[in-house]
């Protein structure tokens, strides 16, 4: 903001907020800050589909968002497919069949979210883009995001053996989150056609000598993917499961903390042509 009032003087901003309806805006708008010199309005629904009319943006920043699919793919959930991810939560250590069903639905849904936002933005106008993914060639095997949920996946499956859950439910759950490399991003916006790349590269997320406090990554991640949990399987497991999840990182073969500092931010600044 203090960037564009530099070159254009006099001008009223006005910051449109997306999420899902659930989310609660309510919260966003008690803690704006009371001198924040622009306008604010909460916009419900999802980014994969048309939120405004034609022409009516000039900048959109998504930050943490475009990880997140709009859908788990069908393909994972169906017992009678070649990708059915019987016994995983996530596609990062499945069958390559599984792998290519979530790449194929980041690749619709990628398209989907360009289109919605070309028609949206005016001609010249800015998009950027930080999202969590990984350095291109890296196998998704070895993200150390998908790595984080690996561990996760391994504490459901022990409330499986406890009883705690059924194996039918678990197997009716993955979590709908994709990490793109930059490659991956390139191409989805030089297929769509509607925006000119002006950079999209890796950058690291955090320090070589940063280290979390293992209750502090637990925390992160059942903030990340507890909505989720509680939606499919009830509030009542979600102490349970994080329980044994702390447990897991103080393992020394998980090592969460080493492999950390090897997640990247995919960061892209997009112009509309």
């Amino acid at each position: 903001m203090e960037a564009v009032k530099y070159k254009y003087q006099e001008l009223e901003f006005q910051v449109f907020f997306n999420d899902h309806a659930a989310n609660d805006f309510n919260t966003l708008f008690t803690n704006m800050p009371s001198d924040r010199e622009y306008y604010a309005a909460g916009v419900p629904g999802s980014f994969y589909n048309r939120l405004f009319p034609d022409s009516f943006l000039h900048i959109v920043n998504s930050f943490y968002s475009i990880n997140w699919l709009s859908e788990v793919p069908k393909q994972v959930l169906d017992k009678s497919s070649s990708a059915w991810n019987k016994g995983r939560i996530h596609y990062s250590s499945a069958p390559d069949d599984v792998v290519k069903a979530f790449e194929a639905q980041n690749r619709d849904d990628m398209d989907r979210f360009l289109s919605a936002r070309a028609k949206e933005v005016v001609q010249g106008g800015l998009m950027v883009l930080v999202a969590p993914g990984r350095p291109n060639g890296t196998p998704h095997s070895l993200c150390p995001s998908n790595l984080a949920l690996d561990a996760l996946g391994s504490c459901f499956l022990e409330l499986v053996k406890k009883g705690v859950i059924e194996e039918e439910k678990m197997d009716s759950f993955n979590i709908p989150m994709y990490y793109m490399s930059p490659q991956e991003l390139t191409e989805s916006v030089e297929r769509n056609g509607y925006f000119s790349i002006e950079q999209i590269e890796a950058i690291p997320n955090i320090g070589e000598n940063f280290t979390f406090p293992k209750e502090q990554i637990c925390l992160t991640i059942r903030a990340i993917v507890g909505v989720h949990v509680k939606e499919h399987f009830g509030e009542e497991i979600l102490d349970q499961l994080f329980e044994l999840y702390l447990k897991k990182l103080e393992e020394p073969s998980v090592n969460y903390n080493h492999q950390i500092k090897k997640v990247v931010n995919v960061f892209a600044f997009l112009k509309r042509k």
